[in-house]
């Protein structure tokens, strides 16, 4: 019993050991674990390493980077430390330096900086600045630029650095770059911001420069209003003339319309005056055939007129011969009876005086006065009865002639309703009589 709880004794032991084992393990390994951000690299040393080079070289050197990451460093062999990899600004101003023209001027420039992020020149910072505060290495930085930056000024005009700023800068970072890259690092950038001199050389040339810019700017705004004059002149007279075809082409274009609308309406006016020519000739005709209807019927009527007229002239020839003649004839009847019987009586009374003892004279006396009193009679009876006749003729003849008299007035107011084609078709219509009248003669004396 007691072996087993010996046992179990040494059996806690030895798990609490190795519990503190693994923890110190872990710990310590936590405590080397070193990380940096992307900022900064890691430099452990301690080991060995071969590094190659562009050129195809190698080198072995006894250091490693770690570029933004974490890495394990081993215990008591090898060390770290970190670079950052940060910008660095550097403000330059030069003192006086003398140009190409000896004119001395002052410059002040800001430059960026910063470790080149290929892993030889980091090896190559890290064995130059490794040790040094960031001061120190812009202090280093700052004295490089800066005597490229004089010897650059010395071949230059101020001139040319004044105008050509963006290639000055340019050329100072062409120059450095050789330098600085042998220790590490690279120029970012680099700017001019200001150039001054101590004898007003710029502000005289900027005077006269002024000047010329002003006389330039004269001229030159001379030119443009002149320019600008003449641009406007050649603007409007384009702009007139182009009213103008503008107005000429709508001129055209109106003409050609009227025309097509006058040639158009004149058709159709022919088509319109052949169609009313058409329509007022058959209208014509239609009303000349009309009208000799009409003629006719009243030449029909005037002839039964006329033919009733003389039924009526005859009927009162007639009736007069029926009345006033035959009371005439029995008149003369009546009257020559009268006259004989008056005649008888005369000779009667002759004899009965002739035997009352009268002479013969006077009894020849008598009977011619008898005889002329009958021939009287007689005579008054027959001048009466002619009388009376003579007025029924003249009767007759006077219904007559206003019979044919009113036939005419109709025949003439017939003809006068007829205008020219409806004359001109009547003579049409009679020229085969006219042919037939005239080459009858023709005939005969053949």
């Amino acid at each position: 019993m007691e072996i087993l709880n010996s046992m179990s004794s040494t059996a806690a032991y030895m798990a609490g050991f190795i519990l503190l084992v693994i923890f110190l393990f872990v710990y310590i390994w936590a405590s080397r674990y070193i990380k940096v951000g992307p900022n900064e690299v890691l430099i452990i040393s301690g080991r060995k390493r071969k590094v190659l080079h562009p050129d195809g070289t190698s080198t072995v050197v006894g250091y490693r980077i770690v570029h933004g990451g974490g890495a394990f460093v081993i215990p008591v062999i090898e060390q770290a430390q970190i670079m950052s990899m940060e910008l660095i600004t550097l403000d330059i101003k030069t003192p006086p330096v003398i140009t190409l023209h000896g004119v001395p001027v002052l410059v002040d420039g800001v430059a960026q900086i910063k470790v080149k992020s290929d892993e030889i020149s980091i090896g190559t910072a890290a064995e130059q600045f490794l040790s040094k505060t960031q001061n120190e290495i812009m202090k280093i930085a700052h004295q490089t630029l800066e005597g490229h930056l004089r010897a650059i000024l010395g071949t230059m005009t101020v001139e040319d650095i004044y105008k050509n700023r963006d290639e000055f800068a340019i050329k100072v970072q062409q120059v450095s770059a050789p330098d600085l890259s042998n220790m590490g690092l690279c120029i970012v950038s680099f700017t001019l911001r200001d150039i001054t001199d101590e004898n007003q050389y710029l502000e005289s040339l900027g005077k006269a420069r002024i000047a010329e810019i002003k006389k330039d700017a004269s001229i030159g705004e001379a030119n443009a209003q002149m320019v600008a004059t003449i641009k406007a002149s050649e603007a409007a007279r384009d702009g007139e003339i182009a009213k103008i075809e503008a107005k000429t082409r709508i001129a055209e274009k109106t003409r050609d319309y009227e025309m097509n609308q006058a040639e158009y309406q004149a058709s159709v006016n022919k088509k319109k005056a052949q169609t009313d020519l058409a329509y007022d000739l058959e209208y014509n005709i239609k009303q000349q055939e009309v009208k000799r209807e009409e003629m006719n019927v009243q030449i029909v009527e005037k002839e039964k007129s006329i033919e009733i007229q003389q039924k009526e002239v005859m009927r009162k020839q007639q009736e007069f011969e029926a009345t006033v003649i035959k009371a005439a004839e029995a008149e003369k009847q009546k009257i020559e009876m009268l006259a004989g019987a008056a005649k008888f009586k005369s000779l009667t009374e002759v004899e009965v005086e002739k035997a009352k003892g009268l002479t013969g004279a006077e009894v020849e006396k008598a009977k011619g006065l008898a005889e002329a009193d009958v021939s009287k009679a007689k005579g008054l009876t027959d001048i009466e009865i002619e009388k009376n006749r003579g007025m029924t003729e003249a009767q007759i003849i006077q219904a007559k002639g206003q019979s044919e008299a009113e036939a005419m007035t109709v025949k003439a107011a017939a003809w006068q309703k007829y205008n020219d084609a409806a004359i001109i078709q009547m003579v049409i219509e009679k020229l085969p009589e006219l042919a037939r009248a005239v080459s009858e003669p023709l005939s005969r004396t053949e």
